[in-house]
Order: C-alpha cells, then sequence, then structure tokens
C-alpha cells in the first residue's frame, strides 16, 4: 500500500512529459518593460517555520511608503518560494508586498482539505506583521490572489468563502493550471458563491498531464454569478526558434535568491525544468499584471476580448497563440 501511495503521489508531481531545457528566445530586458519596477531590491522575511507559516518580500531601494498586497499560492508540494522566484522578484519590484504562504509541513501533511485554512492563518499573521513592524503601509482592499495547480484551488475556495476564512476579500484571482489530480482535498461542488465583482482568470495548457484542464472548467461554468470570468487555453509552438511547450509547470522560474532550503521532489525537479522565456514575461506575468492593472485602475480590462500570443517570433510571426473562452 506504502508503494501503491508513492507511485500514486510521483505521477501526480511528474509531467506527461518532461519539459525540454532550452534557452530562452528573448531576453526579459529587451523585450518586457521594465519601466514598471520602482524598486530595485527585494526584502525577504521568513516566518515559515510551522505549516501555516509564510515568507513576506517587499520592495526595498527604495521603499516605497504604501503597498498593495498579492497572495501567491504555490502548487503541490512547491513550498520553497525559489520555484517562483523570478515572478515574484517581478510583483515585488513594481511595488506590491508579496505574501507566500507555506501552507504545507512536508509533501504528506497535513491533509489538502486543511491547506485553505492554513494560508488564512498566515494571511491574517502576515497582515499583523505588516501592520505592526513595517514601515511600509499595506494596502489590502484591492487584495489579488494568484495560484498555481493546487494553489488555484486555493485560491479559488477563498474567493468563495473569505467571510468564513475571515481575511480581505479577494478582488482578482488568477488560476494558472488549477486542479488536484486525484486529491479531492479542498475542493468544492461549486464556485457559484465567488462574488459578483470578483475577476477570475485562468490559464490551462494543452499538455497539461497532471490535472489537465477539468478543475478549470468546473469553475469557469459554475462561478455565474460573476461575467469578469475568461479561461485561456495555451498551446505548444514547434516553430518558435526555442519552441513553447505546454506543460503543467511552465509558470516554474527559479531563483537562487528566494532559496529558503526546502528541497523535495518538487523542488528539485523545479531545478531540472525551470526555464524562463516568453511564456513567463510575456504569458503569465503579462496577464496576472493586466489583472492587476484591471482592479486597480480599470486599465487592461480587454482580457478575453482579444487575440492573445506571447509577440512575434524572429521572423515577425505570431508566437504562441492563445484559445480564448469567455461567458
Amino acid at each position: 500500500m506504502r508503494k501503491l501511495f508513492l507511485g500514486l503521489l510521483l505521477s501526480f508531481l511528474t509531467d506527461a512529459a518532461t519539459a525540454q531545457e532550452i534557452d530562452s528566445l528573448f531576453t526579459v530586458e529587451n523585450h518586457f518593460d521594465t519601466t514598471t519596477y520602482v524598486s530595485q531590491n527585494v526584502k525577504f522575511l521568513d516566518f515559515a517555520d510551522k505549516a501555516d507559516g509564510y515568507w513576506l518580500f517587499l520592495p526595498k531601494n527604495p521603499q516605497p511608503d504604501t503597498a498593495e498586497v498579492l497572495l501567491f499560492l504555490h502548487g503541490y508540494g512547491g513550498y520553497n518560494p525559489m520555484i517562483y522566484g523570478k515572478w515574484i522578484k517581478h510583483l515585488v519590484r513594481q511595488g506590491n508586498v508579496v505574501v507566500f504562504p507555506r501552507y504545507q509541513k512536508n509533501m504528506m501533511l497535513p491533509r489538502p482539505d486543511k491547506f485553505a485554512k492554513n494560508v488564512a492563518t498566515a494571511l491574517q499573521n502576515a497582515q499583523k506583521e505588516l501592520d505592526e513592524n513595517h514601515e511600509i503601509v499595506a494596502r489590502w482592499d484591492n487584495l489579488t490572489v494568484v495560484g498555481h495547480s493546487y494553489g488555484g484551488v486555493i485560491a479559488a475556495d477563498l474567493a468563495a468563502n473569505f467571510l468564513a476564512y475571515d481575511i480581505p476579500q479577494p478582488q482578482a484571482i488568477m488560476l494558472v493550471s488549477p486542479g488536484t489530480a486525484w486529491l479531492k482535498g479542498g475542493r468544492l461542488e461549486s464556485y457559484a458563491d465567488i462574488p459578483a465583482e470578483t475577476k477570475v482568470l485562468m490559464t490551462v495548457s494543452e499538455n497539461d498531464g497532471i490535472t489537465g484542464d477539468e478543475f478549470a472548467i468546473l469553475v469557469f461554468e459554475t462561478a455565474k454569478n460573476t461575467t469578469n470570468r475568461v479561461l485561456y487555453r495555451q498551446f505548444i509552438d514547434p516553430y518558435a526558434r526555442a519552441p513553447i511547450t505546454a506543460y503543467h509547470n511552465e509558470s516554474y522560474c527559479v531563483d537562487l535568491d528566494f532559496d529558503a532550503g526546502h528541497y523535495n521532489y518538487t523542488s528539485k525537479r523545479a531545478l531540472r525544468i525551470s526555464k524562463l522565456n516568453a511564456l513567463d514575461y510575456n504569458g503569465y506575468w503579462r496577464l496576472f499584471d493586466s489583472l492587476i492593472a484591471c482592479q486597480r485602475t480599470g486599465e487592461n480590462c480587454d482580457l478575453g476580448k482579444k487575440d492573445f500570443n506571447l509577440g512575434v517570433t524572429h521572423d515577425g510571426k505570431p508566437l504562441g497563440k492563445f484559445e480564448v473562452l469567455v461567458p
């Protein structure tokens, strides 16, 4: 039985095919708008000794007087923030505070139905820490959440049940390859309780052999009270100079500056397969930036209303088109 459980766990954590390690087609400096950066450095604080702990990332040099708060939820076993480090760094250098809950003690504990409660506790404690011990005035009225894999399931739960969890209301959520595979803990039968004003953005990948698109479609079809929801399906693009793949863990973008020292199957795999390319900064990052801007300023709210791609190839052809589904 123990061997069967471990085998199932590994199947959950392993892509249908190993993502190819390739050089980036573009460089961030040349093809991503870094003029949005207001701080050069990131202050990395560790309050994650327990399963309901968290890591806190603050903009520094210069340090802003006020900052909006973002909640970043990792996938199953991904409780080393280095796995998503370059994305976190991008968000913080734009002047945001990022809260990164641990929510797992290890790969086996706690049960998935406890994940959301641990995230809520981490968020409550982070709010207290920011209010009492830091010069930055944290703003919670535009709380925006991004969650990968199991983190996407948690984000949807928090959006539907924020009152029960006693946390600030998530105003917008982005679910990246969300799902639970053969695990079922933490799922809701319906997401109709997500408030009408909440913006919901989801992405799935063509060759996701772990969670597929089943959970994203569940949220899309049952969160009927919000018309502000859009589902993007990302496809492979084998014709680019550096082929764009479409697996479950495409959002990995390791940055060793954020290594918290926790190594397990997930973190070791991330070190092997992580790559930074147009799918990151012209895909996930740009979509989340647009969602944030739409919530805060009303700009870039045309998500789902136009064709979306990752830019152009070296010879001017569209790169990495997405299929868009709206209500």
